[in-house]
């Protein structure tokens, strides 16, 4: 089951990636697009609480992961939308964010006491040379001052992506998926009154269909995918499900560059190769170092 959700995850925000900021090319503000996606986190809720009878969790343990789960994500879509409408390209973004696995599994490693083998820790290492890779990359670009700002603020969604992922697991323990997807819904609603303080209607808004309807198309990819990547932590381990599913940037990396037919730089495609095998080797190691399952034992019961 793990599995198939994973994949469904990869799936679903590798295309989201690549068409994250076509709205907002078509002049529809990114903060308005925020809205657009927490709007389109309802639907996927409502329907995984109607599958679950609409249990929801409301003890202290269940609020308080819920929240962190839903601070930790929505902000970083709201820093996401902001990064894209600057400059930062879907490219060079996504392998960043990527290795939020990296995060995750330090996390996993002290606090839940998840280990990882010889595989796993080359591609720690690969994680933290592609950073560098593409950190350099960006610098020969000639970006100005703007486009060192992306690359902090990518950084900083990284950070948020790879602790949401820690307290998912953790919020899994406590609660079932359902409640998950429901407080993450409750607080991106809530977060829709400061991103409409920080748009601009002075400025001219696009209202077409290539704006809020081309919007809801691409956010709701995003608001599945986030069901989909719940339910892969609730039946797999943090260590296997975070790298997996954050390697969506591969799909958004060949979207991309097809629909701009050209090729990454080759520094660029260094720093996207290595964060790719980063995040591969995690998967492959975890899921070489799973545990066999257990034979049951002999019955006492005599024979016959």
């Amino acid at each position: 089951m793990w599995l198939t959700y994973a994949v469904a995850t990869f799936v679903l925000w590798g295309i989201w990636g690549a068409f994250l900021g076509k709205p907002t090319e078509y002049g529809f503000p990114e903060t308005l697009s925020y809205v657009v996606w927490a709007i389109m986190t309802i639907p996927p809720a409502v329907g995984i609480l109607a599958a679950d009878r609409f249990r929801i969790a409301t003890h202290g343990k269940a609020i308080l992961y819920g929240v962190l789960v839903g601070l930790t994500g929505c902000g970083g879509q709201v820093a996401l939308f902001k990064v894209i409408a600057i400059g930062g390209p879907p490219y060079l973004v996504f392998p960043i964010l990527a290795l939020a696995p990296l995060i995750t599994v330090i996390l996993s490693f002290l606090l839940l006491g998840e280990r990882t083998g010889k595989l796993g820790a080359v591609g720690v290492v690969l994680a933290l040379v592609s950073i560098v890779v593409l950190t350099i990359a960006q610098q020969q670009g000639g970006e100005a001052a703007q486009g060192r700002l992306w690359l902090i603020a990518t950084l900083g969604i990284l950070l948020a992506w790879g602790v949401q992922a820690y307290f998912m697991k953790v919020a899994n323990n406590h609660m079932n998926s359902a409640s998950v997807c429901f407080y993450n819904t409750v607080t991106a609603v809530l977060l829709i009154p400061l991103t409409l303080w920080m748009t601009d209607f002075d400025q001219p808004i696009n209202w077409g269909f290539n704006g809020p309807y081309l919007a809801a198309i691409v956010q709701s990819l995003n608001a599945i995918g986030f069901v989909t990547y719940v339910l892969a932590f609730k039946y797999g381990k943090a260590l296997i499900v975070a790298p997996l599913g954050n390697a969506s940037p591969l799909l958004t990396v060949i979207i991309t560059l097809a629909i701009e037919q050209r090729l990454p730089r080759q520094i660029e495609g260094a720093g996207i190769v290595l964060c790719l095998l980063a995040a591969t080797f995690m998967v492959v190691d975890e899921q070489r170092h799973q545990p066999e399952p257990q034979e049951p034992p002999p019955s006492s019961l005599p024979a016959g």
